[in-house]
């Protein structure tokens, strides 16, 4: 595996995974300098692969100190390494009951997210495949729209009660992750979903998100 310099910051991730697109936009919002490394086989067992993350999984940020595992807390690390975490919100900061509900239900979904795409791949058929009509994966694809519905009655509401200044929030960059990836991978389609769909079409005005769309990383 490549090593990176000792000085220098490294997000290891994947360009197709909305958790790094989530760490990705942070990082470019904030204007904090992040190399990135692609992992192009999610099926190597190597922690090393995964930028010593035992779980195999990423994102993951390495640097002089190391490596810190997970979207949230990259996000974090971010915030204060901007020297701007006053106009940042992160998951947690606000105490309003319909942000703290919106938040816990975008890690939901984007978790939920991954565990379909795990699921239609193991499938023949890949990734675009129907699942089974019933059993665990049905109650994940429902628990799924179930979530999408309650954000798109609350998006509104949930970006009201946000700081007027922010430069950039845990919930909107997450939220604008999780739904666009959805059609991306042929999950759900996103249209039924007004709110949300007008979210995304702003919130996809941004540099960083033009900057990070989803695509498969090539060797």
């Amino acid at each position: 595996m490549p090593h990176e310099p000792k000085d220098a910051t490294t997000l290891v991730g994947r360009s197709s995974s909305h958790f790094t697109r989530t760490a990705r936009m942070f990082a470019l919002d904030l204007g904090v300098p992040v190399a990135f490394r692609a992992v192009l086989d999610m099926t190597v067992t190597d922690p090393a692969v995964y930028g010593d993350n035992p779980a195999l999984k990423v994102p993951v940020l390495i640097d002089a100190a190391g490596p810190l595992f997970g979207t949230e807390n990259i996000c974090r690390e971010l915030a204060r390494r901007s020297g701007r975490r006053d106009r940042v919100v992160l998951r947690g900061d606000l105490a309003d009951r319909v942000v703290a509900n919106a938040e816990e239900l975008v890690t939901h979904a984007m978790q939920t997210d991954v565990n379909l795409v795990i699921q239609a791949m193991a499938t023949t058929a890949g990734p675009a495949a129907a699942l089974p009509a019933a059993g665990p994966a049905a109650k994940a694809r429902r628990s799924l729209e179930n979530v999408l519905a309650f954000l798109d009655e609350q998006v509104d509401r949930a970006t009201a009660a946000l700081p007027a200044d922010r430069l950039v929030s845990f919930f909107e960059t997450a939220l604008y992750c999780l739904v666009t990836h959805l059609p991306w991978r042929k999950l759900m389609a996103v249209d039924a979903y007004a709110r949300l769909t007008a979210f995304c079409a702003a919130y996809g005005t941004r540099p960083s998100a033009r900057a990070t769309e989803y695509r498969f990383d090539a060797a």
